[in-house]
């Protein structure tokens, strides 16, 4: 996203009412996320071959990219054409900085 970009006028979304006030701006629709999610897990799969998939989630934060990801690499699996073993484990760090 440009500095200049100028986002989507909020009220083109359902906002959470304890948002409204805080919110001036929608930067990235969430479609638009899923769907780069999608995408990621596309090519995942198609770089890691039929090697393991070790996936590591950082809590508390990542957390729900992280359960949209396995989805979509779940369903590549399951409709695929191949299946690849995917391990699944999570990590609590104390500090991003």
């Amino acid at each position: 996203i440009r500095d200049e970009e100028s986002g989507y006028n909020k009220n083109l979304f359902c906002i959470p009412k304890h948002y409204e006030e805080d919110l001036e701006r929608v930067f990235i629709p969430h479609g638009l996320i899923l769907d780069r999610t999608e995408r990621l897990a596309k090519d995942i799969m198609q770089d890691m071959g039929s090697h393991h998939i070790v996936a590591l989630c950082v809590l508390k934060g990542g957390y729900k990219f992280f359960a949209d990801l396995l989805d979509h690499i779940k369903a590549l699996n399951q409709n695929g054409d191949r299946s690849v073993p995917v391990t699944v484990d999570f990590v609590r760090i104390k500090s991003y900085s």
